[in-house]
């Protein structure tokens, strides 16, 4: 009965898995036709034929400063477990990033902990609540940038306004929560031990335990006001790298509008590529893009339409291709996504047990 049980539980989430992942194809075919629907495909390229790709370099080097940025944060919130040097981490978050890219459902924020699990023997459970809490972070960040440019440029499309403000309740709900729960583990300790008693056998308690308790070990960096406002301050630092590069590849295109509107934009397409996507954000990116230049920068369509998708192929392609030059250097296989996956099905199977599965959406 226990192997049924198994073979059954082991189906049921390949079914929901590959669900999710068509789900996620189609809801970028959907963006994707909002994106071009309308457009001369024909003058689209003609435009990004003629754009100046020298632009294109400066936008890369300001982008992989954030990068580094985003590995000093990361290596300030791993610091509880042990010290790893930024140049050591930067790889791993290269490989994350090509994960994100290449694979379906952000796969490469689990990559990237099991990676560093490999390397620097720092437990999963513990690095995804880093990994979680980055994720939270930038969300907020991404919600100032568009309530900060609100007041210098029109409003926010109409159709986008209630996924914003939703969102909004979202991650400041979340980041309450979770400065509560790493100011009180103990609470959430004895929370999690009566249901532990009585929905995990009593052979699986020791590993549920160090799971759930490296988990919160991972939030540590939230118990001190310094340390939250060193991450929130480093992941402004980033999206503003990012928002720079926006601004170096406008100059590719016979169109300009302020930073502010870049901002906008920024925080806007980040925000929807929280959806569930097809690998790379296809779509979800892209419409959103095009829709607040046309609408808030007043940009011709087509211009819009080319630079957004030269704007995204210049987010994906350096970062995907440093990151799989750093998988096969630190000599990884494909399989290795597998076993990360296997890895990270275990610690969700554990932390469901007390609610806490929402670490490796």
């Amino acid at each position: 009965m226990n192997t049924l049980s198994a073979i059954g539980d082991f189906l049921r989430r390949n079914v929901v898995k590959k669900l999710l992942i068509w789900i996620g194809v189609g809801i970028s075919a959907l963006f994707l036709y909002s994106a071009l629907k309308g457009l001369r495909l024909e003058l689209v390229w003609d435009v990004i034929k003629q754009a100046n790709y020298w632009w294109i370099l400066p936008g890369v080097a300001v982008y992989f400063v954030g990068v580094w940025i985003r590995t000093w944060r990361w290596h300030y919130m791993l610091r509880q477990f042990k010290p790893v040097s930024v140049k050591r981490l930067f790889p791993v978050v290269c490989i994350g990033y090509a994960g994100n890219n290449i694979y379906p459902a952000r796969a490469g924020e689990v990559i990237r902990s099991y990676v560093l699990k490999k390397n620097e023997d720092i437990p999963i459970s513990g690095s995804l609540a880093t990994v979680l809490i980055e994720r939270i972070f930038d969300g907020l960040v991404m919600l100032l940038f568009v309530f900060l440019a609100l007041p210098f440029v029109s409003n926010i499309p109409a159709q986008y306004r209630s996924f914003v403000i939703a969102l909004s309740v979202i991650f400041g709900v979340a980041l309450i929560l979770f400065i509560a729960v790493a100011a009180r583990p103990h609470w959430v300790m004895k929370l999690y031990a009566p249901i532990a008693n009585h929905l995990i056998p009593a052979k699986f308690r020791p590993k549920s335990d160090g799971v759930v308790e490296k988990f919160l070990f991972g939030l540590a960096s939230l118990q001190s006001p310094k340390d939250v406002v060193m991450i929130f301050f480093t992941t402004i630092l980033i999206w503003l790298a990012e928002t720079l590069k926006y601004w170096f590849v406008m100059h590719a295109f016979a169109f300009s509008v302020s930073f502010i509107t870049l901002m906008l934009m920024n925080g806007i397409v980040n925000l929807f590529t929280t959806l569930p996507s097809a690998p790379g954000y296809i779509g979800t990116f892209d419409a959103p893009g095009i829709k607040v230049l046309i609408d808030v920068g007043g940009v011709d369509p087509t211009i819009a339409a080319a630079y957004t998708l030269v704007l995204h192929a210049a987010l994906w392609l350096p970062i995907t291709a440093l990151g799989v030059y750093y998988f096969f250097k630190a000599r990884l296989h494909w399989s290795d996504f597998e076993k990360a996956a296997e890895a990270a099905e275990e610690a969700e199977e554990t932390l469901e047990a007390e609610g806490l599965e929402a670490v490796i959406k």
